[in-house]
């Protein structure tokens, strides 16, 4: 399925919501990540991905509407040469290999952008799913954490997937 990364816009911003106001996306998402998802959160979105120079946060669009999220995030101090990975797609477009080819995009994008040798992804033990788009975009699971992560009131083991920055890039 054809899909473009691209920098937010402020007219994204109902298509953002269309696809984000999703309770079997945000549960698989931190906390940060409302449901339901609003106006407000939409508005604080597309604000916060826009405010990153270089950027870090793309929309993944969908026949010209914004159905999801991809972003690299530099983290500093000891951690300085690591990022993370985040993402999210609506659900109707689950299955449709987007999201490993988004990551496979946004990987070669933050290793060229950042001075950075890492980039990794933390998920939920039960997000199977998210699990096997990592596989597929060349990820490796370094670790699994025992009831690290709390969400809707449960405790959840988080398992963390890295990929390394090749040599050639």
């Amino acid at each position: 399925m054809q899909f473009e990364l691209r920098p937010f816009q402020v007219s994204d911003l109902q298509s953002l919501v269309k696809h984000a106001n999703n309770y079997n996306i945000a549960k698989n998402l931190s906390n940060k990540f409302a449901y339901p998802y609003t106006q407000d959160d939409g508005i604080r979105f597309i604000n916060l991905a826009l405010s990153a120079t270089p950027i870090e946060i793309f929309a993944i669009v969908i026949h010209n509407e914004v159905a999801g999220s991809i972003g690299v995030h530099p983290k500093l101090d000891i951690h300085c040469k690591n990022a993370e990975i985040g993402y999210w797609i609506a659900e109707e477009y689950w299955g449709n290999g987007i999201v490993p080819e988004a990551i496979k995009l946004m990987v070669n994008y933050g290793f060229k952008t950042f001075d950075i040798t890492r980039i990794y992804a933390s998920t939920y033990d039960i997000n199977i799913k998210s699990q096997r788009v990592l596989e597929k975009s060349g990820f490796v699971q370094e670790a699994s954490f025992k009831d690290t992560l709390y969400k809707n009131g449960t405790f959840h083991n988080e398992v963390i997937y890295a990929i390394r920055k090749p040599t050639n890039l």
